[in-house]
């Protein structure tokens, strides 16, 4: 399925480069498992390689549809309920999709309404998640710095 070396994102971590194949054994069982390393903070993920369809782990956007993405970010649709629990749980199945336009639209919506009232504590943490998930597979795909990402993403939404 992936090699070594393969660029994969993790619906819920974000991008990063497959370092390694490792099998362990785990309650009597053994799995192989992909070693996934983020750029971002340096953090490691194991995912089981028989479970990667179920999980939603995909190769990265291709370069030009990273572009694509951040050219269209103005256009997103981001309307988001006003009832918070509904919100938050609509929020998160959009961020388990793995899809990056659905991740950007996350993103947006809740910086307009971080702009307009101010965000909880919760929905802090999903706008920090999700725009990490953004900016790492798009720096990956476009081979930049995630600060400079950050950077675009934020005149984009501007």
């Amino acid at each position: 399925m992936f090699s070594i070396g393969d660029m994969i994102a993790h619906p819920l971590h974000g991008a990063g480069v497959i370092d390694g194949i490792e099998e362990r054994k785990i309650n009597g069982c053994v799995k192989r498992y992909y070693i996934l390393k983020l750029p971002t903070g340096g953090m490691v993920v194991m995912i089981p390689m028989d479970n990667c369809d179920a999980i939603g782990v995909r190769p990265i956007v291709a370069a030009e549809a990273a572009e694509a993405l951040i050219n269209s970010m103005n256009e997103l649709d981001a309307d988001m309920t006003s009832n918070w629990n509904r919100r938050y749980r609509e929020n998160m199945l959009r961020i388990k999709s793995g899809d990056l336009f659905e991740v950007a639209r996350v993103v947006k919506g809740l910086m307009a309404r971080d702009a307009e009232r101010g965000l909880s504590t919760g929905e802090r943490k999903m706008l920090h998640s999700a725009k990490q998930i953004l900016i790492s597979e798009i720096a990956l795909s476009q081979k930049k710095s995630s600060e400079e990402v950050e950077l675009r993403i934020d005149a984009a939404f501007a």
